[in-house]
């Protein structure tokens, strides 16, 4: 039997295990997506167009450097952000099953991006789009505070049922929107958007995300304590010293502008933060010092392959980022939910 040292110890190992073959595996993915596309680079031509930016044709540097590698860095703080806010919302409502989507922000983020399309922002505004999502997320970060506070001993279940409501009318705000829309090509431009893609990613939107999404997982990644107490239950976070309410309500808000972010430049992407915890959980334990950075680095890796799976593996068809995720989302998330059910 493994005393709690060992047991400690095989918990680092497994971690330090995990980090370095994650990180392996986003460098390897990086260098790989950066060179695949209807213009083909070769891994060492990639390579030194991404350290050096000399030594290839000025051609292909210009689309690895242009079109493709702002696609992949927003690709991995997405993939980082979604799995975070999942991360964290799994303990806070002490449910494995738990993701983004579950507050609402997301639909709120999508209101606000489908009427910027609607109204015809993305072509007068490059950034219009991004912003309107990025306001609808706030809003609705702004509905869950005064949620919590107006019942502030609600728990789990009040936020649930808020997101249950805001999803709702969410939903039907979008339907309106996209019914009366001036033209064909801007309700198909939002139902894409819906759909989740990373296309036409340009560094604008990874200024646009990066802040926000950094200071947001910061602040998440320096409260592993709390996430763990929260996940035993408030009893044992009261006596760990642990102010629930107060701490339960600013993990909220730090996940909501962190969903809000990641949503406002990617559009609508399930599963990320469903899947990953649950599958990193299942490897390295749920101590959350240790959870919430591999996750991150998991969620990066499962949505830059996500990502460059579905703009070169299919030629000229047009598949999205969100679908890609979606097609092995859908089928993991029933397997752990039937598991549980066992």
């Amino acid at each position: 039997m493994l005393t709690s040292s060992t047991a400690a110890a095989s918990r680092t190992r497994r971690a330090l295990i995990a980090t370095a073959l994650g990180a392996l595996t986003l460098v390897t993915l990086v260098v790989l997506s950066a060179g695949l596309g209807l213009v083909s680079i070769s891994p060492i031509d990639t390579v030194r167009a991404l350290l050096f930016r000399e030594g290839v044709d000025p051609q292909h540097a210009a689309v690895i450097w242009t079109i493709r590698a702002p696609r992949i860095v927003v690709a991995a703080l997405v993939g980082a952000a979604l799995a975070a806010c999942g991360t964290t919302l799994q303990a806070v409502f002490r449910n494995p099953l738990a993701d983004p989507g579950v507050t609402g922000v997301s639909s709120g983020a999508a209101v606000g991006a489908v009427a910027g399309i609607t109204l015809g922002l993305a072509g007068s505004l490059s950034w219009g789009v991004p912003l309107a999502a990025f306001c609808g997320a706030l809003v609705v970060t702004g509905i869950l505070h005064l949620a919590l506070r107006t019942v502030p001993n609600g728990g789990g279940a009040t936020l649930i049922l808020v997101g249950v409501s805001i999803n709702a009318f969410a939903g039907a705000i979008i339907s309106i929107l996209i019914a009366n829309a001036e033209n064909d090509a801007l309700a198909r431009g939002a139902m894409f958007w819906m759909s989740g893609d990373l296309e036409l990613r340009d560094w604008g939107h990874v200024l646009l995300a990066v802040f926000p999404i950094v200071i947001g997982t910061t602040f998440l990644l320096t409260r592993g304590r709390h996430l763990d107490a929260l996940t035993l239950g408030d009893d044992v976070a009261h006596t760990s010293g642990i102010d629930t309410g107060r701490t339960r309500l600013s993990l909220l808000l730090a996940t909501s502008l962190v969903t809000g972010a990641a949503v406002s430049v990617s559009g609508i992407i399930a599963f990320v933060g469903l899947v990953v915890p649950h599958a990193v959980r299942l490897i390295i334990g749920s101590k959350h010092s240790y959870l919430m950075p591999i996750s991150m680095l998991a969620g990066s890796v499962f949505l830059v392959a996500a990502d460059t799976v579905a703009r070169s593996a299919f030629g000229l068809t047009a598949i999205q980022t969100g679908a890609v995720c979606a097609l092995v989302g859908a089928p993991v998330f029933l397997a752990m939910l039937l598991r549980r059910r066992a």
